[in-house]
């Protein structure tokens, strides 16, 4: 079944979701990739006021092509998320109740969603410039020097994800596959 979920969202909101369910986005989120994300923790660590506040946000892990003309966004596929996982704790620590990338999260990170009523989304790779006209609106918000690697905040509308990692710590990559060796290689 889908859901539609407006963000940013609370923990009261995301711990319905389960890992499997399709979900479309549609409100603000942030981009921030890995040496964003290394800026956001350093800040952290140092007690420094952080750029973006990010309590109740979503991180899309995103460096976006550069748009061309009469668009919002280039090609806006997600990123591996895995080469966030140093960072992620600390970041959902301060407030963050989600993600959007492609691939597997460490122990550590699935144990800090679960404490702190996180969830974690897939998007589809390969499908970036169709992902892209989801996007209504961009704007870098901090860490221009970055360049695509630059903190921005996105105005989405039905951005389709996929729930991988549930607040309860549900991991559809591991269900899946139990699934699939149940239904088909019997």
């Amino acid at each position: 079944m889908d859901k539609y979920v407006t963000v940013p969202a609370g923990a009261d909101e995301l711990k319905n979701l389960r890992a499997g369910d399709y979900v479309y986005l549609t409100g603000t989120i942030y981009t921030a990739r890995d040496a964003a994300h290394k800026r956001l923790y350093e800040a952290a660590e140092e007690k420094k006021e952080l750029p973006v506040n990010l309590k109740n946000q979503i991180v899309y892990y995103l460096g976006p092509t550069p748009a061309r003309e009469g668009q919002v966004i280039g090609s806006a596929g997600p990123t591996t998320s895995s080469r966030m996982d140093k960072y992620t704790p600390r970041m959902l620590s301060l407030g963050l109740k989600g993600m959007i990338g492609k691939g597997k999260r460490s122990e550590d990170v699935i144990e800090s969603m679960k404490e702190n009523g996180a969830v974690y989304f897939a998007a589809v790779g390969g499908a970036g410039a169709l992902l892209s006209k989801c996007i209504k609106k961009s704007e870098v918000v901090a860490y221009e020097d970055l360049g695509t690697e630059a903190i921005r905040k996105l105005e989405v509308e039905n951005l389709p994800v996929i729930v991988v990692i549930d607040s309860h710590g549900n991991n559809l990559y591991e269900t899946a596959v139990v699934d699939y060796k149940a239904n088909f290689l019997e």
